[in-house]
């Protein structure tokens, strides 16, 4: 168990976390080399000009209207190591390293299965994912979604008061507007978790961060109905990455809002036709999926605390606007994973570097 944050190193952390061109992967190296946010702060203006770039973190007048609006909304911050944190989130490639969240935080800690699905779905889909989501929270399971029309949100009202709703906004935002007081009745009863700063209106790019925690949280995730491009078969894509039990319900070919389910299934997603199938599955779920949809990636060999003492590699000439892998770099670099983690951050601390997904980076 990690050591009490003090109110300083809290604020700090929330600082770094908003100052320009931090995300979740060069947060977390930051803290792995100088220890305290504190000290990451004061070392981020001497990082960007490495990098090429003057920096300025983010404004401390920003930060205080930040805390003051988490204050004034109900809710609490929750950082990484602190208890509470759920410990499979904790696991995916860049996860959340703050949220705040309103309710029982409890509901994290306990088995979790995720429950993702189309916005349009029909009647009878609807009905299944509530049926599943009872089934699901009777037998101790938590049901886990982002709040959206359809399948998310009948899974929510079917798990009740057992259900986590992720959402894409800030924690004080309510999307979409009809589930105002859906949203409400989790953060009362359930568990309202929400990774943008309060007063962030939902956008495109925030809904592929929100359905990484949605399957980081879970054990499996399981697809009620969705069409072969949706948001809920990245959702899914992310859990198979993730290493966790991908699941989906079928459906008539005849249907197009069941032929994501089917691809899925076809890919190596597990076939599931009641509640009881999954309760099953992630039950005696040990690390080892026995669905097979999208192996996880794999991940070079890599401590952050080696940051500390490393000297960044001379790699600017090796990347480009195509994303490459950055076990290709360090293998094309011949230099440690840490020389080449640091040279990358500096980067993207300069706001020269963008990170892609499974561990692949270019310039910007």
């Amino acid at each position: 168990m990690s050591a009490p944050l003090s109110q300083d190193e809290a604020f700090a952390r929330i600082r770094l976390l908003r100052s320009p061109n931090i995300g979740p992967v060069s947060y977390a190296q930051l803290l792995a080399r100088f220890g305290r946010a504190t000290q990451a702060l004061e070392a981020l203006p001497d990082l960007g000009k490495k990098g090429g770039r003057q920096y300025r973190a983010a404004p401390v007048e920003r930060i205080e209207r930040e805390v003051e609006a988490v204050r004034r909304a109900g809710a609490r911050y929750l950082f990484h190591d602190q208890p509470g944190y759920p410990s499979l989130l904790g696991e995916i490639d860049g996860a959340p390293p703050i949220l705040s969240y309103r309710g029982d935080l409890a509901l994290a800690g306990k088995p979790c299965v995720a429950m993702v699905g189309a916005r349009n779905a029909s009647a009878a889909a609807v009905k299944l994912a509530r049926d599943f989501a009872s089934g699901m929270a009777e037998a101790g399971f938590t049901v886990v979604s982002g709040l959206a029309r359809g399948i998310d949100g009948a899974a929510h009202e079917g798990a009740f008061p057992n259900t986590i709703g992720v959402i894409a906004s800030g924690i004080d935002i309510a999307y979409p507007p009809q589930h105002t007081d859906l949203q409400e009745r989790i953060a009362s009863e359930g568990l309202l978790l929400a990774e943008q700063p309060p007063g962030t209106e939902p956008r495109g790019s925030h809904f592929p961060s929100r359905n990484r925690i949605i399957a980081g949280l879970a054990g499996g995730t399981l697809v009620v109905e969705a069409a072969v491009k949706s948001g809920s078969l990245i959702t899914a894509r992310l859990a198979g990455e993730a290493g966790r039990e991908v699941m989906a319900i079928p459906g008539s070919p005849l249907e197009a809002r069941s032929h994501g389910c089917n691809h899925l299934i076809r890919e190596g997603a597990v076939l599931v036709q009641s509640p009881e199938d999954v309760v099953e599955l992630l039950s005696t779920f040990d690390g080892n999926p026995r669905s097979t949809f999208r192996e996880p990636v794999d991940q070079f060999d890599f401590e952050p605390s080696e940051l500390a003492d490393a000297e960044p590699a001379d790699i600017a000439s090796l990347l480009t606007t195509a994303p490459v892998a950055i076990d290709e770099l360090i293998r094309q670099s011949g230099t440690s994973a840490a020389a080449v983690q640091l040279a990358l951050l500096e980067l993207e601390i300069a706001g020269r570097l963008e990170r892609h997904a499974a561990g692949r980076v270019s310039l910007k």
